[in-house]
């Protein structure tokens, strides 16, 4: 039975609009233009950085948001 393996993309808005979003600890980089791009977008990027046989089995997604608020 093969090993699960994930692989974990810190996802944050663009400050030109969309998405953009970053592999923890690979070299993989990718944007979007909505929310409802991310996944295809990521699928996509995984299967170009990867050959079949180290292929992650998922795509584990953090939305980090930056706020300022008031006192």
């Amino acid at each position: 039975m093969p090993t699960l393996r994930e692989i974990i993309f810190l996802i944050s808005e663009s400050l030109d609009g969309g998405y953009e979003a970053q592999a923890v600890g690979h070299s993989i980089f990718t944007q979007c233009n909505n929310y409802n791009e991310l996944h295809d977008t990521l699928r996509d990027a995984v299967k170009c950085h990867f050959d079949e046989a180290e292929m992650p089995t998922l795509i584990r997604t953090h939305l980090v948001k930056n706020e300022v608020i008031a006192v």
